[in-house]
């Protein structure tokens, strides 16, 4: 009953509350990633497979320039992060905007993390059983989340993606608050 109608009630509830009381801050972030990306915007999107493999663009704050070389080509990553973005990646503001994402039921608040199609069709490949990930909403953070922190990683994101299929199998509401304050608890302090 929790999984199938109160988890994207809460969902909903949460992510509403959040977007109104931190709205402030995302206006603040987002008029300065616009001057620190030198015009390349505040917002960033990316396709990724959610619930039911139905494809979504998941919204985060662009923490990189689009600066390209001479060729055309964008520069390394790590030319391209600002001093901001650093700042707004360091304490995962950059994660803010998929609240929007949970509001319209693309995302949960907890569940798996959504990755980029690419790296789950190489996982796919290696074993199928994750398939069934995609019998629920990926989520904005998740216990898996709280102890591989965000990694492309292949092994990584296996080892990621098993923890996520036992929450799939054993997750609650008691569960979900427990993933919700220890993740509040890692962004404010820092520590697990």
């Amino acid at each position: 009953m929790y999984k199938n109608f109160f988890k994207r009630l809460i969902d909903f509830t949460i992510a509403l509350i959040a977007l109104v009381c931190s709205s402030p801050i995302l206006l603040i972030v987002t008029i300065w990633l616009h001057f620190a990306n030198k015009g390349a915007g505040a917002f960033f999107t990316q396709e990724r497979p959610g619930k039911n493999a139905k494809v979504f663009r998941v919204i985060k704050f662009k923490t990189m320039t689009d600066e390209r070389d001479a060729d055309g080509n964008l520069l390394p990553d790590a030319q391209r992060l600002t001093k901001v973005g650093r700042i707004v990646r360091s304490t995962s503001l950059d994660e803010l905007p998929q609240l929007f994402n949970v509001l319209v039921g693309e995302m949960s608040l907890v569940g798996y993390r959504p990755e980029r199609k690419f790296f789950i069709d190489q996982i796919m490949e290696k074993d199928s059983r994750y398939e069934c990930l995609y019998q629920m909403r990926p989520g904005l953070t998740s216990e898996a989340t709280l102890y591989n922190g965000y990694t492309s990683s292949i092994d990584k994101m296996l080892e990621r993606l098993n923890m996520d299929l036992r929450y799939l199998e054993v997750g609650t509401l008691k569960t979900d608050i427990k993933i919700i304050f220890s993740t509040i608890k890692l962004i404010l302090l820092g520590s697990k």
